[in-house]
């Protein structure tokens, strides 16, 4: 990871040994940029589809949630602090994989190896005390829950994915070493490390949005959330009541319903279904709810066309999908950006995975300014009270490694 800061672009992918039958390698680690792409505003799909096909080799990159301006008639007019693109990828100067704990250099010299080893980072920098900061009070969180909870009632909605951001200004944080406290404290299989010159992604998110293996696309939704205990007896009792907890069931099937309906755009006729409902997956704060949706992809649709299809993540809008969105934008007070977007890559046979950019923390090295966002679904059966403390629970992680 020191190694690979020296460059002003870099990405590092790694699943914390995490196995799942859909993982290509255990991390990648792609560094220096050949050449990039870089959209801030419109057509971003369309460019990213000319980007791949003039080059066809290894690409990292991210999407931002504001992409779903690009997909729908919508707009985001709420503050942005971080100032991220809106699309970015970049053609690495060089690629390291591990795969089966096998290291291999994809893309770079062959003592590329040797050169990590050697390398002498410079002393880390001091950690500066952050002073965190929400963007709204709990108050004001609880009668948004409750103001949306009034459009449900109405039929405007039935579930809108809600959220707050936390952030500091003047802050001043050593980026790769926040990143190693937050993967060692909080170890995911989609974390992740991005670096675009002054902007950084760190991330330990559990979420997969969307990848592509061979000819099939597989989809991960996230919903459902329970704390962990450090007494076995109870912690397995938890991990029991989410399983069968009804409404946590009613929100995840949301959910399903929706990326299915989104990958039957991209899909070979009939070929959607559910692999995996309601299974329950442990994390180091929390476990999780988890559903798993696939489908052959369509010969005819380009893979860059099933992203745009499914974007964003139907886990991180809620249904129907426009609306939610709408009111997001209406409730919110901060521009999402990269926050629930998703980052990852792209393989030269057109293979990829993607993230969902949750529990993450973002950061402008230039202005200062360190954010990260928390939510959770907000449906009628919701308690506005309980959905505030999921927010604290989720951003727990990140709270202690910034030293809160």
């Amino acid at each position: 990871m020191h190694w690979a800061n020296q460059f002003e672009v870099c990405c590092f992918l790694d699943s914390n040994q995490y196995k799942d039958v859909y993982s290509g390698y255990d991390f990648l680690l792609a560094a220096g940029c050949k050449q990039e792409l870089k959209v801030t505003n419109g057509n971003a799909f369309n460019q990213l589809k000319t980007f791949y096909e003039q080059h066809k080799q290894w690409v990292f990159g991210f999407f931002s949630y504001d992409l779903k301006n690009d997909t729908e008639n919508l707009r985001s007019a709420n503050p942005d602090y971080l100032n991220f693109p809106e699309l970015y990828f970049f053609i690495p100067q060089s690629l390291i994989v591990s795969k089966n704990g096998m290291v291999e250099v994809i893309i770079g010299e062959d003592d590329l190896l040797d050169q990590i080893r050697d390398f002498k980072p410079l002393n880390e920098a001091i950690r500066e005390e952050l002073h965190i900061n929400s963007r709204i009070t709990r108050s004001d969180y609880i009668n948004s829950v409750n103001a949306l909870k009034s459009h449900i009632l109405r039929g405007d909605t039935y579930e809108v994915n809600f959220c707050q951001e936390f952030f500091a200004e003047n802050a001043q944080i050593d980026p790769v070493q926040t990143f190693e406290l937050l993967n060692q404290l909080s170890p995911t299989p989609f974390a992740g490390y991005f670096k675009l010159y002054n902007q950084y992604i760190l991330s330990a998110t559990p979420e997969r949005f969307m990848c592509k293996r061979g000819n099939k696309l597989i989809s991960q939704p996230i919903k459902g959330t329970a704390k962990r205990s450090a007494d076995l007896e109870e912690d397995n009792a938890i991990k029991a009541a989410l399983r069968n907890d009804s409404k946590e069931q009613a929100e995840n099937v949301m959910i399903v319903d929706l990326v299915r309906h989104d990958l039957t755009k991209s899909a070979v006729k009939g070929s959607v279904k559910v692999e995996e409902l309601f299974g329950i997956y442990s994390f180091p704060q929390v476990h999780q709810m988890i559903s798993t949706i696939s489908c052959e992809l369509n010969p005819a649709i380009h893979f860059v066309d099933a992203i745009r299809n499914a974007f964003p993540m139907g886990s991180m809008t809620g249904a129907p999908k426009v609306k939610a969105m709408q009111l997001i934008e209406r409730y919110e007070t901060t521009k999402r950006g990269l926050y629930s977007g998703s980052f990852g890559c792209i393989s030269p046979d057109g293979e990829f995975d993607f993230n969902v950019v949750i529990r993450s923390i973002l950061y402008n090295a230039k202005n200062q300014y360190l954010s990260f966002q928390v939510g959770g679904a907000i449906t009628y059966q919701c308690e506005a009270e309980k959905e505030y403390e999921e927010c604290l629970l989720k951003a727990s992680a990140i709270l202690k490694v910034l030293g809160n």
